[in-house]
């Protein structure tokens, strides 16, 4: 079985198969570029407000972003090896753990919670668009649905970049990194030029009254499952890199120091807001609107540099991932433009205003329930991938359909990376289900399955590590090769 049998089966298509030689074009930069695109957005900017709001300085509310961040750092770059290596997608790499057809299981884990992401996204970017009408036009508020109008503009937007392919999202990011990092330095000299010592004002943040160990862990969950998502099909990317070298340099310098480093002007700027206006805002379009009212050139450019940081975080993040996951499906009939418009569609219907109204809810319910949950399907496919086969898969074998291949397993799917994955979720669910019926997220007297919760992602990830090195190690040192139903 070679190159041209990998093309012929119902498993690969031009998408799904191996890169070659001519598609490994993304070096350092391209690498690097992707997670400042990732990273610069309005949710980064605000990811350590929910933690200072509930009762963090502002220096442990940013030491927990940063240690969240290069805590996800060591999956991602576990999970980018195979990728460059073979040069195979997330669903593709993840049938040598869960098996050909368990692969749809992890994929679509993967796929509907990206679809989630892309509607809410999709809305924040909406908000910016509407904020800059609003602005630019005195009559568009007055508009019968005009937020509704933003977001369907904004939504066909992303639409025709989909329609681009993987080059298209390729082009995006590299040519939105300088101009997200201009827009982002130019906010934090405002900062210091308007206020002097920001942080002189930054107690004023702190709305309630909570201890610094009573936010840590679960704020430490959230900035972890944060990036759990990319850190599952990081492969997606990584497949494109010209060798190891390039998405290991780019990644470890640019997505700590980008996301640390914007969590920090959220933080200062909202600051300087205090000294400047009286009141903290959080939200980088409303100060912008406030700062750039009088000069509408201005803000015409700051609010396009606000909506190419969502479009740019919504193709990477949230349309990749799934578009790779939905094709794999059925890769026939399901091409990658196919599995993006798909996900383009869920992304509506998922009713992002609602996800997106509490930030409470935002941080300890959707954050810390949906990475417990991808925690330990990452888990299963890091274990099996560096522990049990040392890093070696048969490339031939994750395109071979039915019994006796290799990664076949059991009628597809190998139970043991399903029962570790069900060893992780289920002890953290009574806390999740407990956080998502309680307004704003946050239990005031927690029990012990409150408290697992809390710490959602570590306990999901450690219970289906352990669980599928016990129950796998035989399995996956001598695959079956046997004919199984």
């Amino acid at each position: 079985m070679g190159a041209s049998t990998i093309a012929d089966s119902q498993l690969s298509n031009k998408d799904l198969a191996p890169t070659g030689p001519d598609q490994r074009t993304w070096g350092t930069y391209h690498l690097a570029a992707l997670w400042v695109g990732l990273s610069i957005v309005i949710t980064t900017y605000t990811l350590a407000s929910g933690l200072i709001t509930a009762g963090m300085t502002w220096w442990q509310g940013l030491l927990t972003v940063a240690l969240g961040n290069l805590i996800v750092l060591i999956p991602i770059l576990l999970n980018s090896h195979p990728g460059t290596k073979y040069g195979i997608p997330f669903p593709v790499l993840v049938r040598s753990s869960f098996g050909i057809r368990g692969a749809n299981v992890a994929a679509m884990a993967r796929a509907l919670v990206a679809c989630g992401w892309f509607g809410i996204q999709t809305w924040i970017g909406a908000l910016a668009l509407d904020t800059l009408m609003t602005t630019l036009t005195s009559g568009w508020a007055d508009v019968s649905g005009h937020k509704a109008i933003a977001f369907g503009v904004f939504w066909i937007v992303q639409v025709a970049i989909i329609l681009r392919g993987i080059e298209g999202i390729k082009f995006l990011e590299s040519y939105a990194a300088p101009l997200l990092l201009g827009g982002s330095i130019g906010l934090l000299i405002w900062a210091f030029a308007a206020a002097g010592n920001v942080f002189s004002a930054s107690s004023q943040l702190m709305a309630g009254e909570a201890s610094f160990w009573s936010l840590f862990g679960p704020g430490l969950a959230a900035n972890v499952g944060y990036w759990i998502t990319l850190s599952m099909n990081i492969p997606d990317f990584t497949r494109y890199a010209r060798d190891q070298r390039s998405q290991v340099v780019g990644q470890s310098i640019a997505m700590p120091a980008t996301m640390i480093g914007f969590s920090f002007i959220g933080i200062a700027v909202t600051c300087a807001t205090i000294i400047e206006f009286g009141e903290p805002i959080w939200d980088p379009v409303t100060l912008v609107a406030r700062l750039l009212d009088d000069l509408p050139v201005l803000l015409i450019v700051a609010m396009i540099i606000v909506v190419i940081a969502q479009v740019s975080t919504n193709m990477a993040a949230n349309v990749v991932s799934p578009s790779n996951d939905f094709s794999n499906l059925s890769p026939r009939q399901i091409s990658f433009r196919a599995g993006g418009l798909i996900t383009a569609v869920i992304g509506i219907v998922s009713f992002p205003w609602q996800l997106y109204e509490d930030a409470g809810a935002y941080i300890f319910t959707w954050l810390v329930g949906y990475g417990s949950l991808l925690a330990s399907f990452l888990a299963v496919m890091v274990v099996d991938y560096w522990l049990l086969r040392r890093g070696r898969l048969d490339l031939e074998q994750l395109y071979r359909y039915g019994p006796g291949g290799e990664y076949w397993y059991s009628k597809g799917y190998n139970w043991r990376a399903l029962v570790a994955v069900a060893a992780g979720v289920i002890p953290v669910l009574p806390g999740f289900l407990n956080a998502a019926t309680t307004e704003g997220g946050v239990i005031a007297d927690p029990d012990f399955f409150d408290q697992l919760y809390r710490y959602g992602v570590f306990v999901a990830f450690g219970l289906s590590a352990m669980t599928f090195v016990a129950l796998g190690r035989r399995q996956a040192l001598a695959p079956a090769t046997a004919a199984e139903g």
